[in-house]
């Protein structure tokens, strides 16, 4: 690793401020980048949030108290889990590179198992007897060739694939809080998964998962992963937005081949005629991932701590209003914002953070925004 790449440390009174963030209300992980690295750090960011909120059009935001995030970093401290930070040593580097990165990450567990090669396995909830055998064989020749598993703690795939790897290495990456595991009857299992593995989440302690939270954590599943292999999946099934996301991601995409007659293999079999790589056995996966294996990973610009600072700018009420009358809810490039307003990049970046705070922007990928 050069010098360049050496992994950041926050320290404790910083590692506070990226929580209470992250835990503001309208701050999610491409906003809390905007923020940081307009700002420069976490404090100068949260000091603006009122001002920011005010001028795009809302009253204060809902943000997060010392206090509240003391209380969240020792609860998680009592469940045996910690925080860790983008950019520090212990995040996932592979993670680290997907543009909708979680600020925070907590984990509990083994981490060590975080270095090693990761091939995520996900599928149907309501699994065939034939499902699960065919993933305890294809988890088994992947650990036997070094690779750690990830999947969700599901029920059905995902469960099958935590069982087969618990003594060669499993995350389970959770849609709740460390402390709120989906689903209930699965608490023995990531218990199990603990000694050599390990649980992840994006999520505050005691956030119960909810439909939507899903989708999320899904994207940190195929984040993780070099590559996705999809069991079993039905036409419409939360296994293809792991497909999709990980296609977004630059990821590879196996599928097991199932029976036309199987709903269950509906959507695999749809995968397959897609382009993903059809799967009958591990080494079909292992072909295809070796060569990724040693390949290095593009260096993403680090969000800056300790704070460096710029002086405050106040957009001009006309800069403001000719930003903001070029958005609608069609997305649209912040490089086509800044061209067509006649602004700086970083008055452009200053409305959209004000607009964002209030709770009228929404960020896409690829830097893409549009009115919510």
């Amino acid at each position: 690793m050069s010098e360049a790449e050496e992994p950041i440390r926050l320290t404790d009174e910083q590692r506070l401020d990226w929580l209470r963030l992250i835990r503001s209300q309208n701050v999610g992980p491409r906003t809390f980048r905007a923020l940081i690295n307009h700002f420069g750090g976490a404090h100068a960011a949260l000091e603006a949030l009122p001002g920011l909120a005010r001028r795009g059009g809302s009253s204060a935001p809902q943000i997060c108290s010392p206090d509240e995030a003391r209380r969240e970093i020792a609860a998680a401290q009592r469940l045996g889990a910690r925080f860790v930070a983008i950019g520090e040593a212990d995040y996932p580097r592979r993670l680290q590179m997907i543009d909708d990165a979680p600020p925070l990450i907590t984990l509990r567990g083994e981490a060590g198992v975080l270095a090693m090669p990761m091939v995520a396995i996900v599928g149907s909830r309501n699994a065939s007897a034939a499902g699960a055998k065919i993933t305890q064989r294809l988890v088994l020749g992947l650990a036997e060739a070094g690779f750690a598993i990830v999947s969700g703690l599901a029920r059905g795939i995902d469960a099958a694939a935590h069982r087969a790897s618990l003594a060669s290495g499993t995350i389970a990456v959770l849609a709740g809080g460390q402390d709120r595991v989906y689903p209930p009857e699965h608490v023995e299992l990531l218990d199990a998964i603990l000694p050599a593995g390990l649980a992840l989440s994006e999520m505050p302690l005691g956030w119960e998962p909810r439909a939507r939270d899903f989708p999320r954590r899904n994207r940190l599943i195929s984040g993780l992963s070099l590559g996705v292999v999809i069991v079993e999946a039905a036409k419409r099934s939360g296994s293809l937005i792991t497909a999709r996301l990980a296609l977004e991601q630059g990821r590879e995409v196996f599928a097991v081949p199932g029976s036309p007659l199987d709903p269950r293999a509906e959507g695999t079999n749809g995968l397959i005629k897609q382009g993903a790589t059809p799967v009958t056995e591990a080494a079909d996966i292992v072909t295809v991932l070796q060569p990724i294996i040693g390949l290095e990973l593009p260096v993403r610009e680090p969000e800056r701590e300790p704070a460096e600072t710029e002086p405050p700018i106040e957009p001009a009420p006309d800069e403001r209003s000719r930003i903001i009358s070029l958005l609608s809810p069609t997305p649209v490039s912040i490089d086509d914002l800044v061209r067509l307003s006649r602004s700086s990049p970083r008055v452009v970046r200053t409305v959209l953070l004000e607009l964002e705070i209030a709770g009228r922007l929404e960020r896409h990928g690829r830097g893409l925004v549009s009115l919510s």
